[in-house]
């Protein structure tokens, strides 16, 4: 017996040429012949991205803030500060494009801190870290604010 072998669709045998073949369609507003399914996909999936990626470098620049702060390692001062810098630049970039997502850090704080928090836990086991932290401070400050000239 025979397999039937289905021919592959452009969005499984090249995804760079199937965005490309997307677009045109879309400029043309052939939007019959739209690939309507895996279209949705990609545009979920680039939402998603967007919302990963702030959830990423969010908890990584509240790490470096949590060492900055609680660590009493003056040598990486520098460093850790340099590193707050681009995960906030990084930050500031995406939000540029994706503006709501800006309101998305507050929802997403708290937990992202809880990860965070048990990630610099388990770094420095002999250092304090507070419980609770951040709770009164605005996307704003999480962006902009030396929080280490307080601690």
């Amino acid at each position: 017996m025979t397999e039937l072998v289905t021919p592959q669709s452009l969005y499984e045998q090249d995804i760079l040429l199937w965005v490309e073949d997307t677009i045109a369609k879309l400029k043309a507003h052939d939007f019959a012949n739209l690939d309507l399914e895996n279209l949705i996909e990609e545009i979920d999936t680039l939402g998603k991205s967007q919302r990963n990626a702030i959830r990423s470098l969010l908890r990584r620049l509240i790490e470096h803030l949590l060492k900055r702060c609680y660590v009493p390692l003056p040598e990486c001062y520098v460093g850790w500060q340099r590193e707050i810098r681009a995960f906030r630049n990084d930050i500031k970039d995406i939000l540029e494009d994706a503006p709501s997502l800006k309101n998305q850090i507050s929802e997403i704080l708290p937990k992202v801190f809880e990860n965070a928090l048990a990630s610099m836990r388990e770094e420095y086991p002999q250092v304090n870290f507070p419980d609770i932290w951040l709770e009164n401070y605005d996307v704003n400050d999480i962006l902009n604010r030396n929080f280490w000239e307080d601690c």
